[in-house]
């Protein structure tokens, strides 16, 4: 393992109690003296050269990398590569792009070094006791560490939460469409937090009892649990929750971003997502929201209805919005894998999300199921029970948005989650006069309904 931060670190301890002998380097050398200090009688060798690193390492060799994405990995490799020799294998299990994963590949493939791409999700909890593993390259290359992955992975039902996604790039596909939707995921569980903290006053004991009462439901989930959690923690610095002592702007890693480029690149319609990467960049600009706040007013509206109304509406709303950040996710995926030709199953996905990752949730179930019966579902809404669950909820979403609406709370991924099924579920739209705006001003054609071919109108321009 090159890079012993707390992720790097803890996969060393979590393979070691697997039975795996493992050697640990890290350019910090107290990072390696801590973790000869923590490793007790485990079967672990801190080196403090690269040299060292290498000459214990068993030909060929298994080097995995935690380190920063982009330069620093390229950085590494090519500190590595004096000590690389012909079928050892490189593992990237950082946060890289998919993109610098297929170079990496290409270019190491030259010298007949393997590389795979793993995506690793859990965080320090799962690095230690089992993450969700997302591995791509070439199969023979997964099959030499199939094994071990397996054994440090998270189970669910005895099965683990790894699985061979396909060729080249797919893991850190596959991971970085993860972290997409968990930056929609995220937001739409702060907008419910906002909807319901404004609207009806709750103190953040209330609220800890909501989301503990929503985590042993349909929305039982890993995110749900740690928000019913933080409202529970107070504030070692005050006497206050510590919540509400935290600033309100959230920072990215990048993932989400490269999320929605990719999904516009693509053709696919991703806007849950891209509402939630809006939504950390304008919550950078606090001082801008501070001034505008002075200068815009809106008046106060009071919620006329009940408290446990709201409580219900909302429920609903987050339940329909989680559907559709999946979908919008897995329709991306789908796209991807016939594009990359990662040849992916989404059933596997599915699979292995259910347990180690950030977004494990009860509805991964009912994923996995509607992919199993249906491996070329088009989209995730179409799965008769999820159909159903959608239309139930809707009259209750709807409520839960014009309230937002009414009393000036903003909710955007709620709204563009609404938006996309009420586009998806429209068998008419109104591009047909952006169609006809086109080829007003710029002759780019239009396709008929009544007739094939390519057209194109003089309009009575003046």
């Amino acid at each position: 393992m090159i890079g012993l931060g707390t992720m790097g670190r803890n996969l060393v301890y979590n393979m070691c109690d697997h039975g795996y002998s493992v050697v640990g380097f890290d350019k910090d050398t107290a990072k390696v003296d801590a973790l000869k200090n923590e490793a007790g009688d485990k079967k672990v060798l801190g080196a403090h050269t690269l040299k060292d690193f290498f000459d214990a390492l068993k030909m060929p060799r298994v080097v995995m990398l935690l380190v920063p994405a982009g330069a620093t990995v390229d950085a590494v490799i090519n500190d590595m590569k004096p000590f690389l020799s012909k079928d050892d294998m490189v593992m990237d299990c950082g946060n890289s792009h998919f993109t610098d994963t297929d170079f990496r590949i290409e270019q190491l493939t030259e010298d007949q070094i393997h590389f795979m791409g793993v995506g690793i999700s859990g965080g320090e909890y799962g690095a230690r006791n089992g993450p969700s593993i997302m591995p791509g390259g070439a199969i023979e290359d997964y099959e030499r560490v199939g094994q071990m992955l397996k054994d440090i992975s998270a189970k669910v039902n005895d099965e683990p939460c790894v699985s061979w996604l396909g060729a080249g790039s797919a893991g850190h596909y596959v991971k970085m469409v993860h972290n997409g939707i968990e930056y929609g995921l995220m937001q739409l569980i702060s907008e419910a937090y906002d909807l319901m903290k404004q609207c009806l006053d709750l103190s953040n004991d209330d609220l800890h009892n909501i989301f503990s009462k929503w985590n042993e439901s349909r929305l039982k989930s890993y995110l749900i649990e740690i928000t019913a959690d933080i409202f529970a923690q107070k504030d070692d610095l005050s006497d206050s929750s510590l919540i509400d002592m935290i600033l309100d702007t959230s920072h990215q890693n990048g993932t989400g971003q490269w999320t929605s480029q990719n999904a516009m690149e693509m053709y696919v319609p991703i806007p849950n997502i891209d509402a939630a990467v809006t939504m950390r960049n304008l919550s950078a600009l606090k001082e801008e929201r501070l001034h505008a706040q002075k200068h815009m007013a809106w008046h106060k509206v009071e919620f006329p209805d009940t408290k446990e109304e709201l409580v219900s509406w909302v429920e609903n709303a987050l339940y329909f919005s989680m559907i559709t950040t999946y979908a919008q996710g897995m329709a991306l995926l789908q796209r991807a894998s016939k594009k990359y030709n990662y040849q992916l199953k989404l059933d596997n996905v599915a699979r292995i999300w259910r347990g180690g990752c950030i977004i494990r949730s009860a509805l991964l179930d009912d994923i996995l199921l509607a992919y199993t019966n249906n491996p070329d579902l088009q989209n995730l809404m179409m799965n008769n029970e999820l159909t159903l669950d959608l239309v139930v909820c809707q009259d209750s979403f709807r409520l839960a948005v014009k309230t937002g609406i009414e009393t000036g709370i903003p909710i955007p991924a709620m709204m563009a989650s609404l938006a996309y099924y009420d586009c998806y579920r429209s068998g008419w739209l109104p591009a047909n006069l952006i169609q006809a705006q086109r080829d007003y001003f710029g002759a780019h054609n239009y396709e008929r309904t009544d007739r094939k071919g390519i057209f194109h109108t003089i309009w009575n321009q003046k």
